[in-house]
């Protein structure tokens, strides 16, 4: 699961825009208060009913499915990775503006083919695939990403149990490492995928068994901002898919290039420009891919870049105190809802997401504060000396970049406190 959200290491933004500048220009403002999906921050809170609450903007969301569509120019299709944010209304939402659904359990399973789209675009990838689920993936009509020559065998039992012959491709773990990336899933020994100096002889298998053999899955890395890194991740991809289906004896229709796109958490972080790895890819895709694979679908699997801005975490002040000289700001969620934002999901170095006090934007009077949750624990921090406006009880804290690896990636039985609600608006 790829859930590290900060890379140890990630380009210097650019000075003329601060990360708070660029997020309440992408939601936009009204008389003082962040706008999602074009509603003041205290009425969507009322709307709403409660905090904490994660709401999703999906302006946000149809925007960067469009730029990037329009960077690839048709010559890569895009696959949503569910893990990143499975909430069902955004899951029917990018169902309509994706090619592909890539789930990991039988829960997004559901959830990905209750959207209606056709289960011929609905991938089924992970290391710990349990017969049930692929029995479900099989009877669906779902592409099984094989990891292991015993999984091959274990999905062709599963398609005799009910009657279907499986679509499969293999997913391959490569010969390389992608610098940069915020967490590694290939290259060295990996629970993902078959070694590729193994693939030949899987390939030799899967010949004698009755199952779709479509193509191949691999990926290389997550979170990565270094675009020049990412080319060069392609080109090896591309290269390495290429030379693998040249094995096979008929044409392959599925190429997964993988994803690991990523989007700035802290300060330094510099935000992607699509053009900057979309039109490599299409021209790749173009000049390699097609002399060689001209029926193959290449696939760019994203997950957090195509959800990660466009969702806000908002809780509310219920406490305001000092300590020692230190002033605290107490707020109703924490680390239980966005655990990634506490530091602990896999920051090396802990750095603040963007944050603000959503309802005071127009207030000048500032001071350096800690926003930390209401859970009995020194790691409960969304906010280590931060400077924000001035605020109180029932003012409503922001914590951007808060659409992937958020409500679902957090440890919320944690002392027994309720469920964040969630919308899309």
């Amino acid at each position: 699961m790829t859930l590290q959200i900060v890379p140890d290491a990630t380009p210097a933004a650019p000075a003329e825009r601060t990360p708070i500048e660029r997020h309440l220009d992408r939601f936009g403002t009204a008389g003082g208060q962040l706008l999602v999906g074009g509603i003041e921050l205290e009425r969507l809170t009322a709307r709403v009913g409660s905090t904490p609450y994660f709401a999703y903007d999906r302006g946000a969301v149809i925007a960067t499915v469009a730029a990037l569509r329009a960077a690839l120019g048709g010559a890569v299709e895009i696959g949503y990775a569910v893990k990143a944010n499975p909430m069902p209304a955004l899951v029917d939402q990018l169902a309509r503006l994706v090619d592909w659904l890539d789930v990991a359990s039988a829960g997004e399973m559901t959830t990905a083919l209750d959207t209606g789209k056709s289960p011929d675009r609905v991938t089924f990838a992970g290391p710990g695939k349990t017969d049930a689920e692929l029995e479900m993936a099989v009877a669906a009509g779902v592409l099984v990403e094989l990891e292991s020559a015993r999984e091959a065998a274990r999905v062709l039992r599963a398609g005799e149990a009910v009657g279907v012959r499986p679509r499969v491709a293999v997913r391959v773990n490569p010969d390389f490492a992608v610098k940069g990336s915020g967490m590694r899933m290939g290259g060295g020994p990996q629970q993902f995928g078959v070694d590729v100096e193994a693939v030949p002889d899987l390939l030799t298998l899967l010949a004698d068994l009755d199952l779709d053999l479509q193509g191949f899955h691999l990926f290389a890395g997550s979170q990565n901002l270094h675009a020049d890194l990412v080319r060069r991740a392609h080109e090896r991809t591309v290269d390495l898919l290429l030379d693998l289906a040249d094995r096979l004896p008929e044409p392959v229709r599925y190429l997964n290039v993988g994803g690991g796109l990523g989007i700035p958490y802290a300060d330094r972080d510099r935000p992607l420009d699509p053009a900057e790895v979309g039109e490599p890819l299409a021209r790749l895709v173009q000049e390699r891919v097609r002399p060689r694979q001209p029926d193959a679908r290449v696939v760019l699997e994203l997950g957090r870049y195509l959800v990660g801005e466009a969702g806000v975490y908002v809780t509310r002040v219920v406490d305001r105190k000092v300590s020692r000289g230190r002033t605290y700001l107490v707020v109703d969620g924490g680390m239980h809802h966005q655990l990634a934002a506490s530091g602990n999901l896999g920051q090396v170095i802990r750095r603040n997401y963007p944050i603000a006090v959503g309802n005071q934007l127009d207030h000048d009077e500032r001071e350096t504060v800690d926003v930390v949750g209401c859970l009995c624990t020194p790691l409960d921090v969304l906010g280590d000396r931060v400077e924000l406006p001035v605020a109180d009880v029932g003012d409503l804290v922001v914590v951007f970049q808060a659409g992937a690896y958020g409500r679902t990636a957090s440890p919320q039985q944690f002392l027994g406190h309720p469920a964040p609600a969630e919308v899309l608006v």
